[in-house]
């Protein structure tokens, strides 16, 4: 039976949340940190909800009252706590199997992410998947989500345009990045955000599992 005509050429995949169940580890790293400096501790859904943006946004978000002076010693703390917890982190299940099929399908596969190119490259090789990636973009090389400038340096890189690309993440942020791009989205609801926060951002669907998405992908991408 022949595969359905391909609509997009790039998929571009945020990182923690959307690939990687990092989404706990990351929101407790935050609110340990918030605990260290003597600073209100946001709840999880605070906390949860930075996930995917630029260092210096977050922090300003779960610790407002904190001075800029303090950031660098907050990102420090942040790091400390979450590093603890780094190398247990696992994919997804089934997330291996779907970018091998993906990539044997011919798709240019992305990453956006609010990581470092540092935190990305080391998670890449902990998990042996860096291969089935064409290209990425993080936090430290240019505007962090939700601006655009993520999302055209990654079409720019894969030589495709707006309409041949679709953005998957699970935050408002990777939706909205989308948006700013031009790009059409697919919302995850298994990560960071509620999917009803989610679906005001108009993605072309919810998934609720990597099964889910997989299949998703397989019939409508």
């Amino acid at each position: 039976m022949p595969s359905p005509p391909r609509r997009f050429h790039l998929l571009a995949f945020d990182w923690d949340g959307t690939l990687a169940d990092s989404t706990a580890l990351i929101a407790g790293a935050l609110q340990q940190a918030c605990r260290d400096l003597g600073v209100d501790v946001p709840d999880e859904v605070r906390a949860r909800h930075v996930i995917g943006l630029g260092h210096r946004d977050s922090i300003r978000y779960v610790a407002p009252t904190l001075h800029e002076r303090h950031y660098a010693h907050f990102t420090e703390r942040f790091g400390s706590h979450y590093m603890v917890g780094d190398a247990a982190i696992p994919l997804f299940e089934g997330v291996p199997d779907m970018l091998a099929e993906l990539s044997a399908r011919g798709f240019k596969l992305g990453i956006a992410t609010g990581k470092s190119r540092r935190g990305l490259d080391r998670v890449l090789a902990q998990h042996g998947i860096a291969g089935h990636f064409d290209v990425s973009r993080c936090a430290d090389e240019g505007e962090p989500k939700p601006h655009a400038d993520m999302l055209l340096r990654l079409m720019e890189q894969a030589d495709v345009g707006p309409a041949q690309t679709l953005m998957i993440g699970d935050t408002t942020h990777d939706l909205q990045l989308a948006h700013n791009a031009g790009a059409a989205s697919l919302a995850v609801a298994y990560g960071a955000h509620p999917p009803e926060g989610l679906a005001e951002h108009s993605p072309l669907a919810t998934v609720h599992s990597v099964a889910e998405l997989r299949a998703w992908l397989s019939t409508n991408a």
